[in-house]
């Protein structure tokens, strides 16, 4: 959140706002990215308006997640929304019509469903995944395994063999599956070079996953009702993710401002190619190279979390051309 252009109402807004934090709602986290469950690398979704609903499948029972869903539909599909097999499964997950219709739901609203619709397509996936779980609930083994066996032959034939049936395609299917879910997890990087106060930060704003946008949103306690944000939405705005992910990685001994502009210029710099998960890095994404009006937390792998803007929840972005083409400034705190 930039304070070049609204210095003084900000100020004065934000002190009444953040003045009276004890009328603040606080919420702990996104329901969906919990210490037990990877967590979805967004970038790595190839149709960006499947993220929120693959969160929210990936928990519907406890097993799943929105890394395993989304290896799942790169197995079966590719991503392909309109993909028909030769046996006759369709759509992004590739239901046979009759399973389909007994796990789909109108989740996109549109008064019908389909398995050629992908939002409910991807939630009938959760709920079918969720429902194999159960089935093989008393087989010994791992239960995603059998779960990835029931998806692809059947629940039947994994208790008839009393475990992933021998058939090489259902061999074949369970450990692509498995093999992929890395690919659309976000990795917490513990490398040689990653801090413990880093690894620290990395693990605050991950838990923030899913969480809204909401401009003004976030104390060093969680998300809240921003200031600006109609709807009174609890969330976090950038500068407030960022205070939060440093507050919570501290113990609450370093308290930032609620300013891009002020925490861009606050703990050590960092060079561009000394960068470690858990250093802050801040964008000046307007004309004024000075005016750091961005900034996100990077956690490795040439990714960061941010709390990008209204209408879109804390995600991860992958630091691509655009983001490395503009003025940045990179800190550490601890």
């Amino acid at each position: 959140m930039s304070t070049s252009t609204l210095t003084a109402i900000a100020t004065a807004v934000l002190a009444l706002v953040f003045g009276i934090v004890g009328l603040v709602v606080v919420v702990a986290g996104s329901a969906s990215s919990t210490a037990s469950s990877p967590v979805l690398a967004t970038s790595a979704v190839p149709i960006a308006g499947l993220v929120s609903v693959l969160d929210q499948a990936g928990s519907l029972c406890p097993g799943i997640s929105a890394p395993l869903l989304a290896a799942q539909i790169d197995a079966e599909s590719g991503w392909n929304p309109s993909a028909v097999s030769s046996a006759g499964a369709e759509g992004i997950a590739q239901f046979m019509p009759a399973t389909f219709a007994a796990y789909a739901q109108d989740d996109a609203g549109t008064g019908s469903m389909s398995p050629f619709n992908s939002v409910d397509a991807v939630m009938a996936m959760g709920r079918y995944d969720c429902a194999l779980l159960a089935d093989v609930s008393g087989i010994g083994g791992q239960p995603v395994s059998l779960m990835l066996a029931g998806y692809n032959a059947g629940a039947g034939a994994v208790l008839r063999y009393n475990g992933v049936p021998p058939y090489p395609e259902t061999e074949a299917y369970v450990a692509k599956v498995e093999a992929l879910v890395s690919t659309y997890s976000v990795a917490l990087a513990q490398s040689a070079g990653a801090t413990s106060f880093g690894q620290a930060v990395v693990t605050a704003v991950t838990a923030q996953l899913g969480v809204p946008y909401s401009w003004g949103g976030g104390t060093p306690s969680g998300a809240t009702f921003g200031f600006a944000s109609g709807a009174g939405t609890i969330g976090f705005d950038c500068s407030g993710l960022v205070l939060y992910a440093v507050a919570q990685a501290s113990l609450g001994q370093i308290g930032l401002p609620h300013s891009s502009e002020l925490q861009a210029a606050m703990g050590t710099p960092v060079a561009i190619a000394d960068i470690q998960p858990g250093n802050v890095i801040a964008f000046a994404l307007g004309p004024d190279p000075t005016d750091f009006d961005h900034i996100g937390i990077y956690i490795g792998n040439d990714e960061m979390i941010d709390a990008p803007y209204t209408g879109v929840d804390v995600r991860v972005d992958t630091l691509n051309s655009y983001w490395q083409s503009v003025p940045l400034a990179i800190r550490s705190f601890g």
